[in-house]
């Protein structure tokens, strides 16, 4: 594509976020909303629960690691065509598995389902990249896009047991697909390349050795894990040892998400005063503020909306500062291979968070407020270290 052929990106932030918003919502929804039905599947599919498990591991694998394969693909040819053929896939593979019977194949489409949704996330925050560097609207589309995305495993699986109560589980995966459909159908209208019309050699070299890069995906691999920790958490801490029902804990759960998207609409104003860096760093301070509060509430309080949930809304506001500027501090140096960074960065923090996150609940526990404090402690403190050193290079 020449110079000539691409066209400057004259969206507002809202038309912006209303356009690339469906592309992260479907990722996540694919995965969250088929949580309901999963004690369902093998007698639906005549398998194995170990079968259908491996249906929810592959995709989150799956995700993170084709990453690695179109975010140089979308340097090499461009971002919409990346999102276009990859979002197709999803709807494709969403239709076949709502009338998939076979337990072989469901696997499949799964996996089929996941390298679209990993392509389409991909050209989707190397377009923010592209559009947006160097400008202060990045921060508020990073920071709004990692809230809904964190909205959505509140909502998906109460939308998905609806959906089965009333109309089937196959109904779910038709919903996904109309879904996908709708999404491509605007992109393909209104979503224009916005890929550098000279693109450097493509190498992970330069972004791996790269201090910075490491610094603030440490600090995305902080924020997104104590999402991850508490997601992973909370149903046994507020259902099973707070008492809550439900519905009451899928309400409570949202509101930390609802914290995370009020937080993101002022994070402008605070980049532009604390720069990348510094955000990053009193985003890593509110995070070890959260922590210590988890930690009060463990040894004093007994499990509830107080010492829990209130203290995850600190941490909340803690992700949205991290989240919103650290796209931005590790990508700054590689925009003529934005797609390549971009996926480098998602795959390094899913690891990180996917390792550590696991490893904590497992060695702390996953009924109590420990692994999140313990993980938050250690990645934060890290993040922070990592910040002073690049401030003495400078």
């Amino acid at each position: 594509m020449s110079y000539s052929q691409i066209r400057r990106w004259t969206y507002s932030v809202p038309a912006t976020l209303a356009l690339m918003a469906p592309f992260d919502i479907l990722t996540s929804l694919a995965m969250d909303i088929y949580l309901p039905i999963v004690p369902l599947m093998p007698e639906a599919l005549g398998t194995s629960p170990e079968v259908i498990q491996l249906t929810l591991s592959l995709y989150m694998l799956v995700l993170g690691a084709g990453q690695i394969v179109f975010g140089p693909i979308s340097d090499l040819v461009g971002r919409r065509p990346v999102l276009l053929a990859g979002t197709a896939l999803f709807a494709a593979s969403s239709f076949l598995l709502a009338g998939s019977s076979s337990a072989p194949l469901f696997v499949v489409l799964r996996l089929l389902q996941a390298v679209g949704a990993s392509a389409a996330l991909v050209a989707t925050f190397a377009t923010v990249r592209d559009v947006y560097a160097g400008h202060p609207e990045s921060s508020t589309i990073y920071g709004l896009l990692g809230s809904i995305l964190s909205f959505v495993p509140a909502v998906g699986p109460i939308a998905g047991a609806l959906i089965a109560d009333h109309f089937g589980w196959r109904a779910i995966f038709l919903v996904i697909g109309l879904l996908s459909v709708a999404a491509l159908f605007n992109a393909g209208m209104r979503w224009h390349e916005t890929r550098p019309a000279v693109t450097a050699k493509i190498a992970a070299g330069p972004i791996l050795s790269s201090f910075p890069f490491w610094v603030y995906t440490s600090g995305f691999s902080t924020a997104m894990g104590a999402f991850f920790i508490f997601f992973s958490t909370a149903p046994r801490i507020l259902i099973d040892k707070a008492g809550f029902s439900g519905t009451g804990f899928s309400f409570v759960f949202a509101t930390v998400a609802l914290v995370m998207i009020v937080t993101a609409r002022l994070t402008k104003r605070f980049v532009m005063r604390w720069g990348i860096a510094g955000s990053l760093a009193r985003g890593m301070a509110i995070l070890l503020l959260g922590a210590a509060l988890l930690a009060f509430g463990e040894l004093f309080l007994p499990p509830s909306l107080v010492s829990f949930v209130v203290p995850m809304w600190v941490i909340a506001i803690g992700i949205v500062f991290a989240t919103a500027v650290t796209a931005n501090g590790a990508l700054d140096a590689f925009g003529d291979t934005a797609g390549t960074a971009v996926a480098i960065y998602f795959c390094v923090e899913s690891i990180i968070v996917g390792f550590a996150g696991t490893l904590f609940v497992f060695l702390l526990g996953g009924d109590s407020a420990w692994p999140l404090v313990g993980y938050v402690c250690v990645t934060a403190l890290t993040t922070l270290a990592g910040l002073r050193c690049l401030r003495k290079s400078v």
